[in-house]
């Protein structure tokens, strides 16, 4: 249980787990974003295109199938979910960027002597190893 328990802590402690808390707290107000989106501008549209209050509703034998609802909750995933997309689309991208920048700041520090083939300095100007002298351009 003490294994258990040291494994949770050391889970807990990580910065994963506030980031994922902070996500979701984002991701909820977000969402109420949304929700506003929908029913204060969308939600009217559908009810103007049915030409009722309700939307796009159909009462058969006394249930009301609401398509507008329906129709309402599709656009609210949908804009949701291409927000999600540009999120994490924009997310990959500056990693890419900072890798990039990596590899950059990783320049060659060597070079091979165009004579014995060996790995040198890339400031030298004479083979350690053949004692030859470097050309400028290799």
């Amino acid at each position: 249980m003490k294994k258990f328990m040291a494994e949770f802590k050391e889970f807990i402690s990580k910065g994963n787990v506030l980031d994922m808390a902070v996500g979701v707290i984002i991701g909820g107000a977000f969402g109420a974003i949304v929700n506003a989106l929908i029913d204060n501008i969308i939600n009217p549209l559908i009810a103007m295109i049915g030409g009722t209050d309700v939307g796009l509703a159909v009462v058969i034998n006394g249930q009301k199938l609401n398509f507008g609802a329906f129709i309402s909750a599709i656009l609210n995933f949908l804009i949701i979910a291409f927000i999600v997309f540009l999120i994490v689309k924009s997310a990959n991208k500056a990693k890419d960027l900072v890798s990039k920048k990596e590899e950059a700041e990783e320049a060659a520090t060597t070079k091979t002597c165009p004579f014995c083939k060996s790995e040198i300095a890339i400031d030298a100007t004479k083979c350690p190893h053949c004692t030859s002298d470097i050309p400028e351009e290799a």
